[in-house]
């Protein structure tokens, strides 16, 4: 059993330093302009089951560098989903999507919605999860010491620590469930044809309910077969060929 642990951690760690390497022969291909070699290396990384926002961030630019609007977005997304505030990515998201045919105008929210989406966009169902047990952690040492420390300022001072850290703590926790609720629950993908018939129904012979170009956003709902039922940001909602999107 020891044989096996340690064959196993050497292949692991043999298997990210050959990612580490490829990664870094990406970077250096990016560099010198030859962007589908970067695009090549950093595929690598991902075939060896290793992935960070800078992977996939470096891997859109260099699709982005190439014209290509789909492989782009959809790597910046897959970047922003595991650095959901880099101004950066954000950035760099909106000139891709800015490339796209399809204006898409998302339906509007109110406010309570803008900043519950806002506050829950802060952090990834891991950051708030560190968050939380953070808090926690501050709650007990803040509370161990206003029975420990004298003097009624002190005391006062750690009193309040305690209970603030952990009621934003329980509110930490609730956004994480929250968060993985809603990670669980949605479904995006990104168009990759240049041109896809979405239908009424799930089947060819179905009307046209309208038409998508690469690199528009999606949000799947269901699946029949070979069909992937979808609803855009302006509520619109198809049935398209589930060949025509990928998932992220």
């Amino acid at each position: 059993m020891l044989t096996g642990l340690l064959v196993f951690f050497c292949s692991f760690a043999l298997s990210a330093q050959n990612a580490n390497q490829d990664f870094k022969i990406g970077n250096k291909q990016y560099d010198q302009g030859n962007y589908q070699e970067a695009v090549n290396a950093y595929q690598k990384v991902l075939d060896q089951g290793q992935e960070s926002a800078a992977l996939y961030y470096n891997l859109a630019n260099a699709n982005y560098k190439l014209n290509r609007i789909a492989p782009a977005v959809y790597n910046y997304e897959r970047a922003i989903k595991l650095k959901p505030n880099d101004a950066d990515i954000k950035n760099n998201l909106d000139f891709a999507q800015r490339m796209t045919i399809d204006a898409i105008t998302p339906l509007p929210q109110n406010t309570f919605d803008k900043w519950y989406n806002s506050i829950l966009n802060l952090f990834t169902t891991n950051g708030w999860a560190i968050l939380t047990v953070a808090l926690i952690l501050l709650f007990m040492v803040a509370f161990v010491a206003y029975y420990l420390i004298y003097g009624t300022l002190k005391k006062r001072i750690f009193f309040t620590t305690a209970f603030t850290s952990l009621g934003l703590g329980l509110l930490a926790l609730f956004f994480a469930f929250r968060s993985e609720k809603r990670m669980n629950k949605d479904r995006p993908a990104i168009v990759f044809s240049a041109q896809a018939e979405v239908k009424a129904a799930p089947n060819l012979s179905s009307d046209d309910a309208f038409t998508l170009h690469e690199g528009t956003k999606v949000m799947v709902l269901s699946d029949d077969n070979e069909w992937k039922e979808i609803r855009l940001a302006d509520g619109k909602e198809g049935w398209i060929p589930k060949t025509d999107i990928k998932e992220y």
